[in-house]
């Protein structure tokens, strides 16, 4: 028959117990259990810690009570223990259950265990009729608080049968786990005619005595762990009670029970709370319809949880049962203790935190939003606690996905508890589908899809509504998109999570691709977008040279009369006249019919060059483009082109006047002096033209234009079409200065208008004067030539007097002429000087150098100081301003 190694870490730990309290085996067979049980209750690297502290401990005990030498020899014996054993994680392994219902020692998680000691004087005051689970010291000196899990064999490899009580004894304490007694508390157990212990009962917790203080009610183990598997189950029980004030399980006041094991009984508690917690929550909101299809989705992945966690209480429970069956007999290598409860519900506990901490997280939310609360506890560095996660938001996310693949395939929207981040208005009329219909919820954006994604999705999908309704194409999303995939495959979660940059992109991208690139080409094809842009560019934006100024020609007549007395019809026909007389004839007849002409309102005292505007008609697809705000842009930037273009028109004219008026007065000496005046006034109004024209034509509308023909031809979907024609739109109404900042600029940019028309009507009566005195000269000289071929005297005294009286009449009208060319001369550098100091200041640089180009010759920068700063400093000036 084999007998144990002497060497082994149990027959060392058995003597170390009997040279230290002096008795033999049999005697410190509990005081052996308890010590195993010490050292046997934690795995976890703390332990070496705690070793190293009881060691201290005890020597210091040892040496306080005057025991020197059994301090030195409990050092080397220690010491010895220590070198044969390099964890006593090995003794926990052993002693661990291995019946069918016990966890794998690997699975479990025990806390760390402190111990705590008192003083002998307190531990010798102490009756322990019955032991606690935990509390009561085996040496008189220490006192365990909390759990531990129970040894099953401290010795494995050790035969069954042994040779004596001692080894029969051994052999009983290395296959099961006893609470112990205190040092000065004799043994209630009697032992068998074999020295083998026959009370050892199932239940580990032994009742008290009675009479104690207080009336306590003594509570056995079994019962506590009875009571704990209701309360798994959110259900009160005999001993253990919710608390609503504490919101908490409490174990009665009444039940008499050591600390460590009221202790246990409500960390053990905590899973009914958490499961209570979760089961709430479930139970509120499944019958919730307007939680939605991913709070259901939800709801039913806490079930599923919930499911798993009540099939481990049935376990516990037909074990349970399984003992109350068979009776005391069954032994406690497969009973049900408290501890053994904690250590196989460390992982269950964990999942029940997590959940209720979802819970907790997604109070309230709905939808995207609840998927995104779910998807913030994936970012954890607990892979258990993240596969758990993962897990639920695969579920969670389904339906999201079946609304963003119904959505990108289908251009469907079917969400009425309007979970999903793609919203629909259905008031919205058909013309403002792309712009005001459809729009992002941001809120409910889930956070593992990106803004981009998001905005593609809002695009695919609104992309393909925009052919059906309003571009009134039928064609089927298959011809569009070349492959497509059924939301309702279950794999699709699975998919987005494991791959979310490359395989969910790519069915986004792809699919925003095609159907953005088929959207275009019926745009451009069918609808002619780009034709009609460009049609924008040449009528509304002046760019047809030739058919504007022959429609100022053919306008001029009407235009100079009181806009009151202008009729629609006729100036039509006029436009339909300049059209066929020019290049605008050879434009497509789709074009021409949206040419038409505008009348604006009329104002007192305006004639039909304050009212009259070219009109551009836009419906259909085209006029998701030009919207009614874009075509306010344009008549607004056509008026003031309009307004800049008859100024050119009327200095041409003046200029012609010139030419020709110079030859006819050259015999009026006397008004040569006022001929100069208004030639030099108007070719400073000229060049001020010119340079403006050149501004407008070159620097802003033919730059803003060739920049949005570039992002045109760019563009990837529709927005960016719109996107870019707006940006061109207010390019051109800032540098147009008909922005509100630059307000001061245009008005006094009108006032210099205003002063060309003055100079045209000034100019027009001079000339009128001029032309009627000469006309009375040539008459008069006419008149006396007549005479004298007649034979007559060519005038007479009284006539002769008369001429000379009407010329000296006009001889002094001259001075008055060029009085009033010289204050139309003031005025108008003035107001020059003065828009010339705010293009100084302005932030636009192209402004600042139109300032210079002005001023070309640096006139009014003698005369102002504030226009002698460079154009750096100008810059720099403008830029802290």
């Amino acid at each position: 028959m084999a007998t144990p190694d002497q060497k082994s870490p149990n027959v060392l730990l058995q003597n170390l117990c009997c040279r230290i309290l002096g008795r033999s085996e049999a005697d410190v067979a509990q005081q052996f259990q308890y010590a195993v049980r010490v050292i046997g209750s934690n795995f976890a690297p703390t332990v070496e810690r705690d070793e190293f502290l009881v060691a201290e401990k005890i020597k210091k005990e040892l040496t306080r009570q005057r025991r020197e030498a059994d301090a030195a020899l409990f050092s080397e014996l220690h010491r010895k223990l220590h070198s044969q054993v390099s964890s006593y994680a090995t003794l926990f392994a052993q002693a661990l259950p291995r019946d069918a219902h016990s966890t794998p020692y690997y699975y479990a998680r025990p806390q760390t265990l402190p111990l705590n000691y008192q003083d002998r004087s307190t531990q010798s005051a102490q009756s322990s009729g019955s032991v606690g689970s935990s509390g009561i010291s085996s040496i008189s000196m220490c006192a365990l608080n909390g759990p531990a899990p129970t040894p099953q064999s401290l010795l494995p490899g050790q035969s069954h049968q042994a040779p004596g009580v001692g080894d029969c004894l051994r052999q009983q304490l290395g296959s099961r786990l006893a609470w112990t007694l205190t040092a000065n508390q004799p043994s209630l157990q009697t032992t068998t005619s074999k020295g083998i212990p026959s009370t050892v009962a199932r239940t580990v917790t032994r009742p008290r005595r009675e009479g104690d203080a207080g009336g306590a009610v003594e509570v056995t183990e079994a019962a506590l762990v009875r009571d704990i598997l209701y309360v798994f189950q959110g259900i009160d029980g005999k001993n253990i009670k919710m608390s609503n004030a504490e919101n908490c399980y409490k174990v009665e006041g009444k039940a008499n029970l050591s600390k460590s094991l009221r202790d246990t009984t409500v960390r053990l508690a905590e899973l009914g709370w958490l499961h209570n917690k979760i089961r709430k929550y479930t139970d509120q909101r499944s019958l919730d319809r307007s939680f939605g299809l991913v709070g259901q989705s939800f709801c039913a992945a806490l079930h599923q949880e919930l499911k798993e966690y009540y099939r481990l209480l049935s376990v516990l429970h037909s074990q349970l049962q399984l003992e109350d069956d068979q009776g005391v007999n069954l032994g406690l290598e497969s009973s049900l203790t408290l501890r053994r409860l904690l250590v196989w519900t460390y992982d269950p506990k964990i999942r029940l935190k997590t959940l209720a901490a979802l819970v907790d997280h997604c109070q309230g939310r709905k939808g995207g939003e609840l998927a995104s609360a779910v998807h913030a506890y994936t970012k954890t560095g607990d892979p258990y606690m993240r596969s758990l996660v993962q897990h639920i938001l695969g579920l969670v996310s389904h339906p999201v996905l079946s609304f963003l693949y119904r959505w990108i395939y289908d251009g469907e929207l079917e969400d009425t508890y309007h979970e999903f981040f793609v919203a629909s208005d259905p008031t919205v009329k058909t013309d403002r589908l792309w712009h005001d219909k459809y729009t992002l919820r941001k809120s409910m954006i889930p956070s593992f899809i990106t803004m981009d994604q998001s905005r593609k999705v809002l695009l695919i999908g609104k992309s393909i509504n925009f052919l059906h309704q309003v571009c009134h194409d039928q064609a089927p999303t298959t011809k569009m998109i070349a492959v497509t995939k059924s939301a309702e495959s279950p794999q699709d979660a699975a998919d987005l999570f494991t791959d979310l940059e490359n395989a969910f992109q790519g069915k986004i991208d792809a699919a925003y691709f095609e159907t953005s690139k088929y959207l275009l080409d019926v745009l451009n094809k069918k609808y002619s977008l780009l034709d009609h842009m460009q049609a924008m560019r040449r009528y509304l934006l002046l760019g047809q040279g030739d058919f504007i100024r022959h429609l100022m020609d053919l306008l001029k007549p009407e235009l100079v009369r009181p806009a009151t007395t202008l009729y629609q019809h006729n100036l039509t026909g006029i436009l339909e006249t300049a059209v066929r007389a020019t290049n605008a004839q050879f434009d497509s007849p789709e074009i021409l019919k949206r040419l038409d002409v505008r009348l604006l309102e009329v104002s007192p005292g305006d004639t039909g060059w304050d009212v009259f505007s070219l009109d551009y008609h836009v419906d259909g697809p085209i006029a998701t483009v030009f919207t009614r705000e874009c075509m306010s842009h344009y008549l607004r930037v056509f008026n003031f082109l309009w307004r800049a273009k008859r100024m050119e028109y009327i200095l041409t004219d003046i200029r012609k006047g010139h030419m020709c008026n110079a030859k006819l007065l050259r015999n009026m000496p006397e008004f040569s002096g006022v001929l100069h005046h208004c030639h030099i006034l108007a070719s400073e109004m000229v060049h001020f033209i010119h340079q403006m024209q050149y501004y407008i034509t070159f620097e802003v509308l033919e730059c803003s234009w060739d920049e949005l023909w570039n992002k045109v031809q760019q563009a990837q979907d529709l927005d960016h079409i719109i996107a870019a024609h707006e940006v061109f739109l207010d390019t051109i109404i800032s540098r147009c200065l008909l922005d509100t900042d630059s307000r001061a600029l245009l008005n006094q940019l009108r006032a210099v208008f205003d002063q060309i028309i003055e100079l045209q009507n000034a100019q027009d009566a001079i000339y009128r004067a001029a032309l009627e005195e000469l006309q009375r000269r040539s008459q008069f000289e006419e008149k006396k030539r007549q005479r004298e071929t007649e034979g007559q005297w060519g005038v007479t005294a009284a006539e002769e007097e008369e001429e000379n009286q009407r010329i000296h009449e006009f001889q002094e009208s001259i001075p008055k002429m060029c009085s009033q060319l010289r204050i139309l001369t003031h005025f108008y550098q003035g107001i020059v000087q003065q828009f010339l100091v705010l293009l100084t200041t302005s932030s636009d640089e192209s402004l600042r150098f139109l300032s210079f180009r002005l001023d070309f010759n640096e006139h009014y920068k003698a005369r102002e100081p504030r226009l002698r700063v460079s154009l750096g400093a100008r810059g720099r000036r403008s830029s802290h301003t």
